[in-house]
């Protein structure tokens, strides 16, 4: 990952990473708190004189950016907004101590006798006597110079970087910093300068912030157990893939099923099982787009009233789509039962199996195959693209072409039951490749998408809870299964 110091110039802009942010993509506002996190460290550090303290509100600024971000009416003034927040929570975190930034220095000799900190994984930390010391140094010089001074060693001595942050000429800025240096002791410049360098907020601090956002950048973003609309990938690549994932996979999948159902109900072979058909897949639908759209908006907009961690919401989002997935296999199991039962039954009434309601040509076969595979496979091999997890794509490339070739030709020669009962043995399978790749890789996917680790991820979300939650549902599966089971002398 770049550096604000060398991002080029053909960096994703400003108002790009901000509608990224919208849509829940994580990896886009990494990219803001990159860019800005030595400007609003800076800041908190010149208003309180604490590294300590300047860092949490700095992160707490980043925070109450991706609670607020749909507030921001103009995006491409992103800068000036993170300042605005920035300095109205230094106010209140001063107000609320009632005391001004620390003044409580060591003689400059002390920083000789006192011992060396251990470094930190980011080689940052500095001691408390050198903290004191660094501010001593620092709070003798007025604020207008003070300011640039701090942020010139935050974003690695450019004078360019600290013009466009604090809106002056650079001209402007080096009087402001031959000014600042002038006006240091000389036997304390070069420990002010090696300081503030060795303090400058980085990696370490870009994961603390990630790690500390709730859910959800404003109202807008987008759901799937905590993965954004789009991930890494797809911010690289300029935002094509996003709208793809978003936008384009949805609509396929949700047209697809509703010609395959459509057909499914025209190829009824009796009036009775056409009706049942229907009003299954009314009841189907209907509950599909109040739980996964309204339900779905519904906890999220509880997880931010409640302020919820990741590691909070990852595992309620987990039970929340089990429960959904849960729903649609009984109803598809108690619909397969019974359309099994009215097939006996119309072949007792009349001695033979009837034909499908509408002929099966070629082309209805097709579009039924295609509607039926196509939505259960594209949105996880969309998921697995963006992760560019290639062998994950071609297995369920490969295990869709399959099953749908498979169930092509297997209408031929088979009537009611039989052909009923073939049908739904390739969908079980096509599902029971669905569950095995998601225990297997869905925390691939999701550290990919969000921009982290597989430890991060297996934080957030334990490693036993989709097994978990997968075995509860074969489980519950067999039980409808055994339980609708037709008796023997029906």
């Amino acid at each position: 990952m770049m550096t604000p110091q060398t991002m080029p110039a053909t960096a994703n802009s400003d108002l790009q990473l901000v509608e990224w942010s919208l849509m829940g993509d994580r990896d886009a506002f990494r990219q803001i708190v990159e860019r800005y996190q030595a400007l609003v460290c800076s800041i908190t550090y010149n208003a309180t004189g604490s590294l300590t303290l300047s860092q949490d509100l700095a992160q707490e600024t980043f925070v109450a950016a991706w609670k607020q971000l749909s507030e921001l009416r103009e995006p491409a003034q992103l800068r000036t907004w993170l300042c605005g927040i920035t300095r109205f929570l230094v106010g209140k975190e001063l107000r609320r101590q009632g005391h001004e930034p620390i003044h409580a220095a060591e003689p400059f000799g002390a920083i000789h006798d006192s011992p060396s900190p251990d470094p930190s994984p980011s080689a940052q930390a500095v001691s408390r006597e050198e903290e004191a010391i660094l501010w001593r140094a620092l709070e003798q010089i007025p604020d207008v110079y003070r300011q640039p001074l701090i942020l010139f060693y935050r974003e690695q001595q450019s004078i360019e970087r600290v013009a466009v942050e604090l809106d002056l000429s650079e001209d402007a800025v080096k009087q402001r910093l031959s000014r600042g240096r002038k006006l240091l002791h000389e036997e304390v410049i070069a420990f002010v300068e090696g300081t503030l360098t060795r303090t400058a907020p980085g990696q370490e601090f870009t994961g603390a912030v990630l790690a500390a956002l709730p859910v959800a950048a404003g109202s807008a973003a987008t759901a799937g157990a905590g993965l954004g609309a789009k991930g890494t990938a797809a911010a690289k690549s300029g935002g094509l893939l996003a709208v793809l994932g978003a936008w384009l996979v949805p609509v396929i999948s949700v047209v697809g099923s509703l010609a395959a159902q459509w057909l499914i109900v025209r190829a009824a072979p009796t009036p009775r099982e056409r009706r049942v058909k229907k009003l299954a897949f009314i009841a189907l639908w209907t509950f599909a787009l109040a739980w996964a759209w309204a339900g779905r908006l519904a906890l999220r907009a509880w997880a931010e009233h409640a302020e919820w961690t990741d590691q909070t919401f990852f595992p309620v989002m987990a039970v929340f789509w089990w429960f959904y997935i849960t729903v649609i296999a009984t109803v598809i199991v108690v619909l397969f039962r019974q359309m099994l039962a009215i097939r006996r039954q119309t072949d007792k009434e009349t001695g033979s199996s009837p034909t499908f309601g509408t002929p099966l040509t070629v082309g209805t076969r097709i579009a039924f195959v295609v509607g039926m595979y196509l939505p259960a496979f594209l949105w996880l091999i969309n998921l697995a693209w963006r992760s560019r997890d290639l062998v994950s794509v071609g297995v369920f490339t490969g295990t869709m072409v399959a099953l749908a070739v498979l169930h092509f030709f297997q209408f031929q020669g088979r009537t009611g039951v039989a052909r009923a009962r073939g049908g739904m043995i390739l969908i079980t399978l096509a599902w029971a490749v669905i569950l095995v790749m998601l225990n297997c890789r869905l925390d691939v996917w999701m550290a990919a998408d969000c921009g982290t680790d597989l430890a991060e991820i297996h934080r957030l979300l334990p490693t036993w809870i989709i097994p978990s939650l997968t075995a509860a549902l074969v489980l519950w599966i067999g039980f409808i299964l055994a339980l609708t089971k037709p008796k023997p002398h029906s």
